[in-house]
């Protein structure tokens, strides 16, 4: 049940290439940490350029990836190969122009601190 947020400063996303980076998170998300495309969730921002620096100057255009997992489940070669992939991603999106300080960020939290539907990670891997 990852939440994925993408974040993209600069350019103005087409709408087919906000659905391409959702649909292919997803995919990342299900190749690579074995998460269920049914709730995975990804929320795509646009936020202006003019906010972003690196080294402290302006930058054109910006992107990162922090997405959300339970704690202890994936092994460090599949958040890996997480990262990896999704870097790939936003290249072939955003074009060649990226700054190396582009981050793709695997967050673990606690199964008891979050959860969807109402019921923590923690509860619905408990046995029955």
């Amino acid at each position: 049940m990852p939440f994925v947020n993408v974040k993209i400063a600069g350019p103005t996303l087409a709408p087919e290439q906000i659905g391409r980076l959702q649909r292919d998170i997803t995919d990342i998300m299900a190749d690579a940490l074995g998460k269920d495309p049914a709730v995975t969730s990804v929320l795509v921002e646009q936020v202006a350029a003019r906010g972003c620096s690196i080294a402290g100057t302006a930058v054109h255009v910006l992107a990162h990836i922090n997405a959300r997992i339970t704690a202890g489940i994936n092994t460090a070669d599949q958040k890996a190969r997480f990262i990896a992939d999704a870097h790939t991603l936003l290249k072939r999106i955003l074009g060649g122009g990226l700054p190396v300080a582009t981050y793709v960020i695997v967050d673990e939290v606690a199964a008891d601190a979050w959860g969807y539907d109402g019921v923590t990670q923690q509860h619905r891997a408990a046995p029955r």
